[in-house]
């Protein structure tokens, strides 16, 4: 019998924050935690799914389409509907999926998912593609079956991820780039106990929302505006706080990629800081529980910034650390966060990680 295995991380999004829709430049990492997809091929045209945390799940291959309930078995299933679109030819199959990563977090547990299903069918049938083909395959499958029309971030990320380095992506010309990630420092992601949703709205609101902003400054996108012709803009409000964020993102990743050249670690941080203020204030993707953790994480010795990573909405918060400062740190922003919220999280510490394999 047939068998594959297939191994996907998730991400962290260390800058670029909904920047990859709007052609720009994104820094992330893929990281040493996420979901394997592992089974084998059937005789009849049955698609049977399994989730150890999420029950399971059958459907005929000739009858895909979207469910509203269990909603996480879309994401699997767009993959099979692209890789069929693509004249791949896929049989019935069995899979099992298990891994360490939680969801709702904004670490793309989705995109893991869905990269890791892709790889697995392709090797399960026989069957090749491009990475960044896959990359693209699984975007189109989240903006066809799931109704989030997503950047490509994500999977990218998750495809060409390489441990001991960040990931630059430019959206625009699509350029991946693996960038060293100083040795001294770790991720400390920090889960808010606010699940996030991005199905609900928020993140195709904004994607709208930038798109009205660069139309109203007549240009191609938001790529293509440095921040002092913004500052000389008349934008209605809320677009100009929304053009602000992600003309300063680009800026600060451009920033950033200068500073990991020459191993400043510290100012390196300081951008991510930045960051969760710009999320905070102009693009209102954080909360109030995403505010707090950030607020307790950079009071601590040996934390050089933090953030919201990912789309905001709820979710995770990263941190960056110095290694030896990274499990007092940990356990000081699981206990303060809980004293002072209410909420019990679950901290955990990450490094930059390779890719689906």
């Amino acid at each position: 019998m047939m068998r594959s295995s297939v191994f996907a991380p998730g991400r962290v999004e260390l800058l670029g924050n909904h920047t990859d829709y709007n052609q720009g430049l994104v820094l992330a990492a893929a990281i040493d935690r996420g979901l394997r997809v592992s089974g084998a091929r059937r005789d009849d045209r049955r698609i049977a799914l399994c989730s150890n945390s999420a029950g399971e799940f059958e459907v005929d291959l000739d009858n895909l389409r979207p469910v509203a309930e269990p909603a996480w078995v879309n994401y699997p299933l767009g993959v099979v509907r692209e890789l069929l679109g693509e004249g791949i030819k896929i049989g019935g199959f069995s899979a099992r999926i298990e891994g360490d990563l939680p969801s709702g977090w904004g670490l793309s547990s989705s995109a893991a998912l869905e990269v890791a299903t892709a790889c697995f069918l392709l090797r399960l049938f026989s069957a090749e593609l491009p990475p960044l083909a896959i990359a693209r395959l699984c975007q189109r499958a989240e903006h066809h079956f799931v109704g989030v029309h997503c950047g490509l971030l994500d999977q990218l990320t998750l495809i060409f991820g390489r441990a001991g380095h960040a990931i630059f992506f430019d959206a625009r010309s699509d350029e991946v780039r693996p960038i060293p990630f100083p040795a001294n420092l770790v991720l400390i992601v920090a889960g808010s106990g606010a699940k996030r949703e991005l199905t609900n709205g928020f993140y195709n609101q904004r994607r709208l929302e930038t798109r009205a902003a660069a139309e109203a400054l007549g240009v191609n996108s938001l790529r293509d505006v440095l921040p002092n012709e913004l500052a000389k803009s008349d934008l209605p409000p809320l677009l100009r706080r929304r053009a602000a964020h992600i003309v300063g993102e680009n800026d600060r990743v451009r920033r950033a990629l200068e500073l990991l050249a020459s191993g400043d670690g510290r100012g390196f941080g300081a951008l991510l800081s930045e960051s969760h203020e710009s999320s905070r204030a102009n693009f209102e993707n954080s909360t109030p529980e995403l505010d707090l953790l950030v607020e307790i994480a950079r009071g601590l010795p040996g934390v050089h910034g933090a953030r919201l990573t990912g789309g905001g909405f709820g979710g995770a918060t990263v941190t960056l650390c110095e290694s030896d400062a990274a499990a007092q740190a940990a356990e000081a922003i699981a206990q303060e966060y809980a004293q002072r919220s209410g909420l019990t999280t679950q901290v955990f510490i990450c490094r930059p990680a390779d890719g689906a394999h």
